[in-house]
């Protein structure tokens, strides 16, 4: 009995056994394929992620840890040559912000699989969206990999085929004055430079870089710096000047490039005015997204003020062609825009005119149509040449114009100044429709010193001429300070403040110029009655500028109105302002006229039988306390009736 149940035993192990171990066995190949299965799907992923990676961070140098040798190598390519492809194509072309969306994996079979995806990326033409790309990853010694093919590039490329990318440069438009004569435009120029094997060899070559120094004033320690640029090969063109056209000259070792540059013809005459060009820098990069690096824009004056107009907008394409360069396909194109030409009020004549009277004194000349508003000569002295600024200017010569104590960059015609006597006549024309001051009213003064009483305390207003018995129209001819104190002491602050509020005061002018509103004073009330008295006559906390006191004065010969100043020539309704009556603003032309005829006026210089002029000269002493010595600033405005 036993013996039975030890062979039952005995059978039973085997077959408890031999099921055992089949159990165990069809586990396992489930689980191995089980993972094969994860392993796989996560190589196959691992590799999509890789290769888009790559493209989008354009590390084109790790393509070959992820394409199939035998694709590129099937297609004629090596491994370098696909990553100098791609190299070539997205820096050489400069594109950038590469993203791919609508990444999508499709199993075909076991060892293969289908990758598609969309880029979409920023070429200097714009924003290029959602070109489509399909491939294979294909399994090769238990890894994915990529079939490359020349369609990942651009879907459309096949074989040898290139990408040639063609640049249209927009032209910048110009400026012309009221006549159409240029102001800013674009000229043919010459650029000299040299060809390093030109220059021939040993003493020769120092000789001829001696000569080049001398005939083109640059220090030979540039010249060689240049030369020894990182860049630099014996057949390349190494550029040191720009020069007009015509002053080219046969030099040996020399040679010329044409090139278009910016031009200013009335140079000195009109730099503050039009400003200059220049490239851009990583601050304009970083601040207008619109610009790309070498692009030139206006960097001061109306080049700046009016630059998203002038600079139009450049175009290009890029395109796919074949081995021999012959055009198979358009990826991207954007036809270009030339910048706007801009026609202004000035004249070109009276321009030039203005500033040689000037004789680079410190100084600024407006000159304006009173009735149209038009600015026909707008000049700050001294200067400098925008020309420098574009063809390249030298160290030494920038130096010369920042340490110039006459400040040849800033722009005197609209910076605010006291303006002195001219105001003048302003505060008589206040004086004269508050029904305070009138021609015939006399005030009796004695001396050249004055003050209200002992509550001024050390504090005087000055005259130049002792005239005992004065009116109005003496106190014009002769610019009596006491007497236009007195008429705003009886007027009061707030009559004579009313008054100025009519005016320009407190307003942006629609100027393509940068200039600060006209001031009346610090805050918005004198304080003072000395304050009330000094503005009286033109000084105290007074600022205006040369253009906003042209602008005021046009209201004696337009019945009362101030008539705004203008840049842009351009059809339209003139804008005026009612500041005074008409009955006043003749008044006052008549008088004004007087300054000029009066051998006793301040302008009687003016005075020419040929002309009818009106003027009223001005001059504001700059010192920190009376009784020192200051500088002055000196105005004359003057007007022909």
């Amino acid at each position: 009995m036993n013996s039975r149940v030890e062979r039952k035993k005995n059978k039973i192990k085997p077959y408890l056994l031999t099921v055992c171990i089949t159990m165990v066995g069809i586990g396992g190949i489930s689980l191995f394929l089980l993972l094969h299965k994860k392993d796989n799907s996560s190589q196959v992923q691992q590799t999509a992620d890789t290769f888009i990676r790559i493209l989008e961070n354009k590390e084109y140098g790790k393509l070959g840890d992820v394409l199939e040798k035998q694709s590129y190598q099937s297609a004629g390519y090596t491994l370098k040559d696909v990553i100098n492809k791609y190299d070539h194509i997205f820096n050489g072309i400069n594109i950038h912000d590469i993203h791919a969306t609508q990444i999508r994996l499709k199993k075909l079979n076991n060892d293969e699989q289908e990758l598609s995806y969309q880029l979409s990326f920023t070429t200097p033409l714009g924003r290029l969206n959602n070109l489509h790309y399909h491939t294979k990853l294909i399994r090769t010694d238990s890894q994915y990999t990529v079939q490359w093919k020349p369609s990942l590039i651009f879907p459309s490329m096949e074989g040898k085929d290139k990408v040639a990318f063609h640049q249209w440069n927009a032209e910048r438009g110009e400026i012309t004055d009221h006549l159409g004569n240029g102001l800013a435009v674009n000229a043919d120029f010459k650029e000299a430079g040299i060809v390093p094997k030109d220059l021939s060899q040993g003493n020769e070559k120092e000789k001829r870089i001696q000569t080049i120094s001398r005939q083109f004033n640059i220090p030979v320690k540039e010249i060689k710096q240049k030369l020894n640029q990182g860049w630099v090969k014996d057949d390349l063109f190494v550029p040191l000047t720009i020069m007009e056209a015509n002053n080219a000259e046969i030099v040996p070792g020399i040679s010329y490039q044409n090139t278009k540059l910016r031009f200013y013809p009335l140079k000195e005459a009109a730099a503050n005015l039009f400003g200059y060009i220049g490239k851009v820098t990583k601050d304009d990069l970083d601040k207008h997204t619109d610009l790309k690096e070498g692009d030139m824009i206006g960097k001061t004056g109306l080049e700046r003020a009016f630059d998203q107009e002038l600079r139009g907008k450049d175009g290009g394409e890029i395109i796919i062609v074949d081995e021999s360069g012959e055009r198979k396909q358009e990826i991207q194109k954007i036809e270009k825009r030339d910048g706007k030409d801009i026609k202004l009020t000035i004249d070109a004549y009276i321009q030039m005119e203005a500033y040689k009277y000037l004789k680079d004194k410190p100084g600024a000349t407006v000159v304006m149509n009173p009735k149209e508003g038009g600015l026909y000569a707008v000049v700050s002295s001294p200067s400098y040449d925008p020309n420098k600024m574009v063809q390249g200017i030298s160290e030494q010569e920038y130096k010369k114009y920042a340490n110039d104590k006459n400040k040849p960059f800033i722009s005197k015609f609209s910076l605010g100044y006291a303006p002195g006597s001219t105001f003048k006549a302003i505060t008589a024309s206040i004086g004269l429709d508050a029904h305070v001051t009138y021609p015939d009213k006399v005030r009796t003064i004695n001396g050249l010193r004055w003050k209200k009483d002992e509550s001024w305390g050390g504090y005087s207003v000055t005259r130049v001429s002792n005239v005992q018995n004065v009116d109005m129209r003496k106190a014009l001819i002769y610019s009596d300070n006491i007497y236009f104190a007195q008429e705003a002491l009886e007027m009061g602050e707030k009559t004579f403040r009313n008054g100025l509020n009519k005016f320009i005061f407190g307003e942006d002018l629609d100027l393509p110029i940068a200039m600060n509103p006209a001031q009346i004073s610090n805050h918005q009330s004198f304080n003072t009655e000395i304050l009330l008295a000094d503005t009286a006559y033109g000084q105290g906390e007074l600022l205006i500028s040369p253009i906003q006191q042209a602008a005021m004065y046009t209201m004696f010969q337009n019945e009362g109105k101030i008539v705004y100043p203008r840049l842009l020539d351009m059809k339209g309704e003139r804008k005026t302002k009612s500041v005074i009556t008409n009955a006043t603003a003749n008044e006052m032309k008549k008088i004004l006229k007087e300054v000029v005829s009066d051998p006793n006026g301040t302008a009687h210089l003016l005075n020419n039988p040929q002309h009818r002029l009106a003027a009223k000269t001005g001059t504001a002493e700059l010192k920190m306390q009376q009784g020192q010595q200051g500088d002055e600033n000196s105005f004359l405005l003057a007007f022909d009736i």
